[in-house]
């Protein structure tokens, strides 16, 4: 018997003519981003023996990465995947095998720097691709939903098994050998991916549109729909990153060991798999403009109420409610940004949430380190739910053609007529 429309089931999603087989070279390719960071910092101090000199050149490369990315989704959507993914791949994994070579006692500081901050600048947009490929396979929102959540709580899995890939080899090698094989993963993971018949659907865009997060002659009205997901997931990041320290600074003031920190950080994985799978499994009645500030100040309310606990249980516990807004909050922001754009510019939508969210953990990082030597760790805690909660207030805005929030027989209608439209009326979504 079939699955009904109207509850569709996360085994329909991966039943979709060649989902499975496109799903499984991104998920091998962004596997190299869950192991390129600790491998290549452990390089660069071990060859250089310098915890400065590993900081520069992984700021380097994570800020070409972070601030350039919608550059490079633009040329995704504007040419296509094929054309400009798989060059962005093959020079990306060639910059860290040099990358990996030039990891030697005696090569200038210099060298390392430049090389990573050139490798950053050609990080493939898998993530952002992907979303956008699950888009043109599923109509049908809830689908889509399901899709997004799958695809969600895999890339959350990665980030926790690369470094555990990683541990393992440096255990037994070298770890620029994790370096190269972070380099062999995203060539072959891409190289697969776009030569998928799901990944050719993707239309390219076209010459002379804005590289901008609201392009074509519909841009204000896209720009401003994408402002609310756009907000929320950098706030979400920002509120999360500050986890790591406030966690190391709530063990660190109770006296318990950092093996507590390792815990609790796990139960913020485990609880936004968790939720993202619910949210997947829900087949939501409001619309997503409506509950992504709903999920944005669940995160704000759960760190701000973790702030006040009186020992490790109970920190867990609330971390781990939070977590459980996290996966659904992005998600969301992935979802709207896909309903405010025209198909053709899909990857660049869900760049700029990327670009959000890892910009935001960069920020929360860097302003939760000052906070905890001047604040009381109750009132940290505070502070980095409430800038979630913030975000929750943003106003969201949608475009006069969005499609549907749900329901087959709508979203269907709407897929087939936005390909007739001009760009100023057509909308949808690493």
């Amino acid at each position: 018997m079939s699955t009904p429309l109207s509850r569709p089931s996360y085994a329909a999603v991966l039943r979709v003519p060649h989902a499975r087989r496109t799903f499984s070279a991104a998920l091998v390719g962004r596997l190299s981003y869950g192991t390129v960071s600790l491998a290549l910092m452990l390089s660069v101090t071990r060859s250089t023996g310098s915890y400065a000199v590993a900081g520069l050149v992984m700021a380097l490369f994570g800020a070409t990465s972070v601030f350039l990315s919608p550059y490079r989704a633009s040329l995704v959507d504007r040419h296509g995947p094929r054309r400009a993914l798989l060059p962005m791949a093959l020079l990306y994994a060639a910059l860290l095998c040099v990358l990996a070579a030039a990891c030697r006692p005696g090569t200038p500081e210099a060298v390392l720097a430049v090389t990573a901050g050139l490798a950053g600048a050609c990080t493939p947009q898998l993530g952002p691709t992907m979303r956008a490929v699950w888009a043109e396979l599923l109509p049908d929102r809830l689908l889509l939903q399901r899709a997004y959540s799958v695809d969600g709580v895999a890339e959350e899995l990665l980030f926790v098994s690369g470094p555990l890939l990683v541990g393992g080899i440096v255990a037994v090698a070298s770890p620029v050998v994790g370096v190269v094989l972070s380099a062999a993963l995203v060539a072959a993971g891409t190289l697969a991916f776009v030569t998928s018949p799901a990944t050719a659907a993707l239309r390219p865009a076209g010459r002379g549109k804005s590289d901008g997060p609201a392009p074509g002659r519909g841009g204000p009205g896209q720009g401003r729909a994408l402002l609310q997901p756009v907000v929320v997931a950098a706030g979400v990041g920002v509120s999360v990153s500050a986890v790591d320290l406030l966690v190391v600074a709530f063990a660190g003031e109770r006296g318990l060991g950092d093996g507590t920190v390792a815990w609790v950080l796990a139960a913020l994985s485990v609880g936004s798999a968790v939720g993202g799978l619910v949210n997947g499994a829900v087949a939501w009645s409001s619309p997503t403009r409506a509950r992504l500030p709903f999920f944005a100040a669940g995160v704000g309310l759960c760190l701000a109420a973790a702030g006040l606990a009186p020992g490790l249980g109970t920190l867990v516990l609330a971390v781990m409610c939070a977590g459980l807004f996290v996966a659904p909050a992005l998600t969301t922001a992935y979802l709207i940004a896909d309903e405010s754009v025209a198909p053709g510019f899909r990857v660049r939508a869900g760049a700029w949430c990327n670009t959000a969210v890892n910009a935001g953990m960069s920020a929360g990082a860097a302003v939760v380190g000052l906070l905890v030597e001047r604040l009381p760790l109750p009132v940290c805690f505070a502070v980095a739910g409430a800038v979630a909660a913030a975000a929750a207030l943003v106003p969201g805005y949608r475009r006069g053609a969005a499609r549907p929030a749900g329901g087959a027989k709508g979203a269907a209608q709407s897929s087939s007529v936005s390909s007739e439209l001009p760009e100023s009326s057509a909308s949808s979504e690493s």
